[in-house]
């Protein structure tokens, strides 16, 4: 790169405003020096991105930034746990100043409003791809699983199924949408997804299992199924589809 790893982690990414006091040493030595507060269990899940094949080429960086994070910050949630670090390994094609401060100004922006600390991680020259390593803390014994789910429970979800990829469809130009702030939500779903974290840690004691929707209900749904042994049964007529959706059937 023509920018010097250094100097471009120093501008862009090495702004913490205040420092996670279980951060000993973060960005800026060979190591990050972390220390995982008494009677808490360390949740760690770690994502790859790649250009093309998870986010259109030609996505804003700004949303870029938010939706890298809202994934992984998704798959804390499923576990009940409460976000805390991140580390960030970033290739780029070329080194874009206009690029790199709309991403990292998103990028921080998120990391604030979660209490949340980039605590290290790479930069390098090559196709856009990016791997995000996010860390945080659940009770010891209180995480949710895929597997626990018995015969019996009811099926829950959060959010409204399908809206992230009509979104995707709309970027796509496979769906049409004649209703301009139907096609604005339907984007806004796809391009700033928003984590369930609190809802998360709310259903730690309740949910006999859980997981992120990423790949969709059914897929998903299929993964609790395989852990905990047993099927399930779904009521479409009780689906909670969003009304952006419902007009578009």
């Amino acid at each position: 790169m023509a920018c010097g790893e250094f100097s471009l982690i120093a501008r862009y990414f090495d702004r913490v405003k205040s420092a996670r006091l279980d951060v000993e040493t973060g960005i800026g030595d060979d190591c990050a020096l972390l220390n995982i507060p008494e009677k808490k269990t360390l949740a760690i899940s770690t994502d790859t991105l790649v250009a093309g094949n998870h986010f259109l080429p030609d996505i804003d960086p700004a949303d870029l930034a938010y939706k890298a994070l809202a994934v992984n910050l998704s798959d804390l949630a499923a576990m009940g746990a409460e976000p805390a670090w991140l580390t960030l390994a970033l290739t780029l094609p070329e080194v874009d100043e206009t690029w790199l401060e709309a991403f990292s100004d998103s990028l921080f922006v998120q990391l604030d409003y979660y209490d949340m600390q980039l605590i290290g991680g790479d930069t390098t020259r090559g196709p856009l791809a990016m791997t995000l390593g996010i860390h945080g803390f659940v009770p010891p014994g209180r995480a949710m699983k895929r597997a626990g789910a018995k015969p019996g429970d009811w099926i829950y979800v959060t959010g409204t199924p399908g809206d992230s990829a009509a979104g995707l469809a709309v970027l796509q130009n496979r769906l049409t949408v004649d209703e301009p702030s139907d096609a604005d939500y339907l984007l806004a779903r796809h391009l700033r997804p928003m984590p369930r974290v609190l809802q998360g840690q709310a259903l730690r004691d309740l949910a006999t299992s859980a997981i992120d929707l990423s790949d969709g209900l059914i897929s998903d749904l299929g993964h609790i199924l395989k852990a905990s042994g047993c099927g399930a049964r779904i009521d479409l007529d009780a689906m909670p589809y969003s009304d952006a959706i419902l007009r578009q059937v």
